[in-house]
């Protein structure tokens, strides 16, 4: 992976060096996701209940009779992470008022890729969001259902190819947009949403260790680039991350009680040239959907900026 000189060396003093997401798991070599799970087990600590859905992560970190996690974790199904996780800080704090269980502030922590968040699991998701549950949600997007053969989810952007939206000469790829996950759970007006990448380690563990602190639903979108599915060298994994975040493909903000703000702010946006050209399942692009990609993203970052501007006064 490419190296990335640390712009806050304190900062990254303060990451502790224990895991809790222990090394020897059996991920793909170059994998973000894995990396993000890392950094987020650090930035939880110890008084943490994981409820994880089938996925890439479960199966890398639970191969029987094996386990990655030093954590309490729970494998749950594809569509319920949210569901149980919701149910555990229900039952926990239960079991704390009625003095069955020591009081202590315990972080419940729900996680799953965009198919077990954008798809099969919104339900679930949006109904613990409604409900106001003390607890975390973080979706690790790799934007496709990479565990089971790289299939399109609604979390696909436009234009890449995958197994079930192959690019052909009659539709070439993905022909829907990224469903925008993170406004779907801002609109559930929860205390706190924002979005993430490995890629820029700091702001991960900030927002992860911010939204642990605020009482009520937090959800976390991260974006967990997939050497793999997108076609790419595993070297190249946190350039790519980086590079979503800098061409306005995935900004990286927060929304604290409504209030929008960037977190790294782009103050001229690089071409998304730069940050298809290195994935292959963007290959076959027409010049013309290259262009169309880079309008819509020029417009939703538009968008973004007009909310920030008006939630700050600025």
């Amino acid at each position: 992976m490419e190296i990335v000189e640390p712009t806050n060396v304190y900062a990254y003093k303060l990451i502790t060096k224990k895991d809790y997401f222990a090394p020897g798991h059996r991920a793909c070599q170059g994998c973000a996701e894995a990396l993000a799970v890392r950094l987020v087990a650090k930035a939880l600590g110890r008084n943490v209940i994981v409820a994880s859905a089938t996925g890439c992560m479960e199966i890398i970190s639970s191969p029987w009779p094996f386990t990655s996690w030093r954590v309490p974790w729970i494998h749950v199904a594809f569509e319920n992470a949210a569901a149980v996780a919701s149910g555990v800080e229900a039952g926990m704090k239960v079991l704390m008022r009625k003095g069955k269980v020591p009081k202590k502030k315990i972080t419940f922590l729900a996680m799953a890729g965009d198919g077990g968040t954008s798809d099969i699991g919104v339900q679930a998701l949006s109904g613990a969001l409604e409900r106001g549950h003390d607890f975390v949600y973080i979706c690790y997007d790799n934007e496709a259902y990479m565990n089971t053969g790289i299939q399109r989810s609604s979390s696909t952007p436009y234009g890449a190819s995958t197994t079930t939206s192959p690019a052909g000469k009659v539709i070439p790829g993905q022909m829907t947009w990224k469903k925008n996950m993170p406004e779907i759970a801002a609109a559930h007006s929860i205390p706190y949403v924002a979005t993430a990448c490995p890629s820029y380690p700091i702001d991960l563990v900030e927002k992860v260790k911010k939204a642990a602190k605020i009482k009520g639903p937090a959800y976390i979108h991260m974006l967990s680039v997939c050497p793999t599915g997108w076609r790419l060298p595993p070297e190249l994994s946190i350039k790519a991350g980086r590079l979503a975040v800098e061409t306005g493909v995935f900004p990286l903000y927060e929304v604290d009680h409504g209030r929008y703000r960037f977190t790294e702010k782009v103050e001229k946006l690089r071409p998304v040239e730069e940050y298809l050209k290195i994935q292959g399942r963007f290959r076959h692009l027409s010049e013309e959907m290259r262009d169309t990609i880079q309008k819509r993203v020029v417009e939703e970052y538009k968008k973004l900026v007009k909310k920030v501007q008006m939630t700050q006064g600025d």
